[in-house]
């Protein structure tokens, strides 16, 4: 069996050049990233066509690989299958905001939006991932992702698995993992928990996320391994490098790889 392969998602770093960006994340221990495709990143969504192809390359020659990007264009431009597929880059994760439309509604309109993109999938050999997050998101548990995602073939519209997310809407990660399972494309690993922000004098409590370290979250990495390694998962994981204390987050980012290879090789998994 192949060794696991861990990405890191490198949106934190916008602000350093190409090559300084590659520096950065082989000193964390990486070799494969997440690319945003954003406004004010390397890659900007309106350019992508120029941008995409120059920003693989000086990351190929620094040695590192790209997992796939988080783009901000529309689903149905094909520009960004079209330059995706040159480069050999087969993912793109995306997050569906519910704004102030009532959950069906914002459903049935992600279904339209997906559904023109199926064909520029099939087209190019681009995969959508949808991750689950917590909130006003369309999928904010593992049973929302499914209801979304059970008409779709997964080798064109599949699902990025966030426990940590997922823990925070309170779901259990087996009975998530069992139904999310064949729909998955990769796994992102953080950590959290919320935090009362307020004191019990107040008269309504207020609660809001501390992002933690691997170890000291609602979601059980081991727990997550563990049924992973049940269902036979082999895909690759990308960390989300969410801590709420900045100051800490590069030498967390090394302490959560270094936990998560022991967690993973622990659970049965090749490292």
């Amino acid at each position: 069996m192949n060794p696991l392969r861990f990405a890191l998602f490198v949106k934190h770093w916008k602000n350093l050049s190409v090559a300084e960006m590659g520096d950065k994340v082989k000193s964390l221990g990486f070799d494969l990233i997440e690319l945003p495709v954003r406004p004010g990143f390397a890659c900007e969504p309106e350019t992508v066509e120029r941008d995409l192809p120059r920003v693989v390359q000086e990351f190929a020659d620094m040695g590192i690989d790209i997992l796939g990007v988080t783009a901000a264009n529309a689903l149905d431009d094909e520009r960004l299958y079209a330059t995706c597929a040159e480069l050999g880059i087969t993912q793109n994760r995306i997050m569906l905001r519910t704004g102030d439309m009532t959950y069906w509604d914002a459903e049935a309109k992600a279904r339209k939006e997906l559904d023109a993109a199926v064909p520029l999938c099939e087209k190019y050999g681009v995969r959508i991932g949808i991750q689950n997050h917590k909130a006003r998101f369309i999928a904010s548990s593992a049973i929302g992702l499914y209801h979304l995602l059970k008409d779709y073939d997964p080798k064109h519209i599949g699902a990025v698995w966030d426990p940590a997310h997922n823990a925070l809407e309170g779901e259990e990660p087996e009975l998530a993992i069992d139904v999310i399972a064949p729909h998955i494309h990769f796994v992102n690993l953080k950590n959290g928990y919320w935090q009362r922000t307020n004191g019990p004098e107040a008269q309504e409590a207020q609660w809001q996320v501390h992002w933690t370290s691997g170890p000291h979250g609602r979601a059980s990495w081991p727990r997550v391994a563990r049924k992973l390694k049940e269902v036979d998962y082999s895909g690759p994981f990308c960390f989300s490098a969410e801590h709420s204390d900045s100051d800490a987050l590069e030498r967390l980012v090394v302490e959560d790889l270094a936990y998560a290879r022991s967690v993973f090789e622990e659970a049965g998994f090749t490292i």
